[in-house]
This record gives structure tokens, C-alpha cells and sequence, in this order.
């Protein structure tokens, strides 16, 4: 049977190839040499990248990373491959034939490198899907700016689609509302406060008018009304800082020990704005969050797992991608 002659590129952050020092220097040299990543001239941010990052950073992201690490390899992977397996399952079930490769912007498989397997095997249009749902210059731009550089290497390359952002979509809102409730069945009900961090960025970036802010913002809210919470029932805010820069506020480890200082004895917390569980949410916010929390004084730490394989979410996904789809040929 010939290949569809479309696919979809499902594209995620990066992960290193091993929870080991040499793994995280690569990968940390490719993913903060990015100028998308890091907006410093580069004149002034490269020796220092190399000079002392690079020289010190990788042994303490390593044995993070190891605290995670899963017999399948890192979880970023494993979630970011089955969610690619399962939208192609769903797509066929829908009638749409089409290929998925996941790929990664820093790491492997390279973006460049399944955009090249795809054109191989005879593939004439490709849907750039980033499992990034706020649209930001850092992440969603950067995926751009990788397919570009490919293309700019090719004498010819396939038709080209982008899907920027579904921070809003009603089926992904959907599917972040589901995984709280079945987390509540499972818990015997609500905690004090919903704690919902997102990733964060400068706030520079911001102000040059990257909606990511925005975004996050309108997603917590649609969250909050969905499952019918007041304002002072949740809480958004902004985990990841690096650097010295002011990046969006309020943060998320500071808030959460201030929230258990204040009396506020249990806590659930999320990531709405990560699609499969990853450093960032199960060492970051599961395991030093928790810590700082429980060390403030809170009573419980409840963390809600992402979204991950949840057939909620699946099919959230693979309805963003139809709509994306849509008016391309079947063959």
C-alpha cells in the first residue's frame, strides 16, 4: 500500500538522549543557542553559554533528569511518540489517511531530519502541528524558523501548513477540565486551590508583543469557568525562570510557599500549558514545588499529571488537526 501523500509533523521542545552530563551539553548548547530561546546579542551571550554554562549546568540538569528517567527513555519522548501513534490511529478512524512522525526542535528525531524521511517517501503536503498550545516566539515561532531552514536547503520541498496556537480550543479546554475532574473522583474532591503554573518567559518578551500572556491567561479562565471555580478557587502562575531578567508573574514556587504560609493546607497543582508530562512538570513543579510547599507548612501536595494519552485529548488533537486538514486532497 503507497505512503499518504500527507502527514502531519508532530513537534515537541526536545529532550536529551540521556540523563547524563554529555547529553545534556549537547542538547543545552543547541536548545540555549537559540535566539529565540535567549534574545542576547550574540556577541554577548555565546561566551557565556560556553564559558560557564555549558561548563556547569549540564551535571545538575543530568542527575534531574535521572530522577525521572524512565526504562522507555525520557518521559517528553514517550509521551510525544504515543501521542503521534494514537492521532494517526484517530485521524484513520475519521477517514483522514495520513501519516504523523513526531519530532523534536532540540534533540532527535530533528525537525529537518523527519521533514527529509517524509519528502523521501513521496509525501506532497505536511501540517506543522506544535504540541505547544499558547503560541509564543520561544517555542511555536522557533518550530517555524527549524521547518525554514530546512526548506532553505531543499531545491523542492512539500506544501506547508502551520497550526500556531489552540489555547482556546473548546476540545483541549475540555480535556484539561476532564483530567481535574477525574482527579478529584480519584482524590475525594477539591483541594483549598487549584494551582494552574505555566511555563514562563521574559517579560520583555512581552512587552514586544508576544501573546503568550495573553494566552495563558484566557486559557486558565476558560479552565476556572468549565469547572465552575471562583476567582479565589485557582491561581495562575509562571514556573522555569533562567537568568537574572524579570520573566511573568507571579512565580510558581514563591506563590506556592506564600499560599502555605497564608494557612492554605492542600493544594492541587497542574500544567495546562504542557501536553505530556516532562522535566518541567514532574521534577520542576512534582518534586521541588512539592517540596517547598510541604516544606512551608502545607498539609498536601496533589499534582495533576498532563494530559499525556488521554482519549479526551486525543481526540481534542486530532480535531485541531482535521480543521487544519481541511480542503487538502486525500491523495
Amino acid at each position: 500500500m503507497p505512503s499518504p501523500a500527507t502527514a502531519i509533523l508532530l513537534c515537541n521542545l526536545g529532550t536529551p538522549d540521556a540523563p547524563t552530563a554529555p547529553a545534556l551539553r549537547r542538547y543545552l548548547a543547541q536548545f540555549l543557542s537559540d535566539p529565540r530561546v535567549v534574545e542576547i546579542p550574540r556577541a554577548a551571550w555565546l561566551p557565556i553559554l560556553h564559558g560557564i554554562i555549558l561548563r556547569t549546568r549540564p551535571a545538575q540538569s543530568a542527575a534531574k533528569y535521572q530522577t525521572i528517567w524512565t526504562p522507555d527513555g525520557s518521559p517528553l519522548a514517550v509521551w510525544t511518540n504515543k501521542q503521534a501513534v494514537m492521532l494517526r490511529g484517530w485521524l484513520g478512524e475519521a477517514g483522514a489517511q495520513v501519516q504523523v512522525l513526531p519530532a523534536m526542535r532540540y534533540g532527535r528525531p530533528a525537525i529537518g531530519a523527519q521533514l527529509q524521511a517524509l519528502q523521501a517517501e513521496g509525501v506532497k503536503r505536511v501540517l506543522v502541528l506544535p504540541l505547544y498550545p499558547q503560541y509564543s516566539g520561544t517555542t511555536t515561532a522557533s518550530v517555524v524558523d527549524d521547518v525554514a531552514a530546512w526548506t532553505r536547503r531543499q531545491r523542492h520541498f512539500p506544501e506547508l501548513r502551520f497550526v500556531n496556537d489552540y489555547h482556546d480550543d473548546p476540545g483541549y479546554v475540555a480535556s484539561l477540565a476532564a483530567s481535574v475532574r477525574a482527579h478529584w473522583q480519584r482524590e475525594g474532591g477539591p483541594a483549598d486551590k487549584l494551582v494552574m503554573s505555566f511555563h514562563g518567559i521574559p517579560e520583555r518578551n512581552v512587552r514586544l508583543g508576544d501573546p503568550y500572556a495573553d494566552q495563558c491567561r484566557t486559557t486558565a479562565r476558560l479552565l476556572a469557568e468549565a469547572l465552575g471555580l471562583a476567582p479565589e478557587q485557582y491561581q495562575l502562575t509562571f514556573q522555569s525562570r533562567f537568568g537574572k531578567a524579570r520573566w511573568l508573574e507571579p512565580y510558581t514556587e514563591p506563590t506556592l510557599v506564600a499560599l502555605a504560609q497564608a494557612g492554605t493546607r492542600r493544594v492541587d497543582v497542574m500544567c495546562p500549558g504542557f501536553t505530556g508530562d516532562c522535566l518541567e512538570t514532574l521534577e520542576e513543579i512534582n518534586q521541588e514545588a512539592r517540596h517547598a510547599f510541604l516544606q512551608a507548612g502545607g498539609q498536601e501536595f496533589r499534582y495533576i499529571p498532563c494530559l499525556n494519552d488521554s482519549h479526551a485529548w486525543i481526540t481534542a488533537l486530532s480535531r485541531i488537526a482535521q480543521r487544519h486538514l481541511a480542503g487538502w486532497p486525500d491523495m
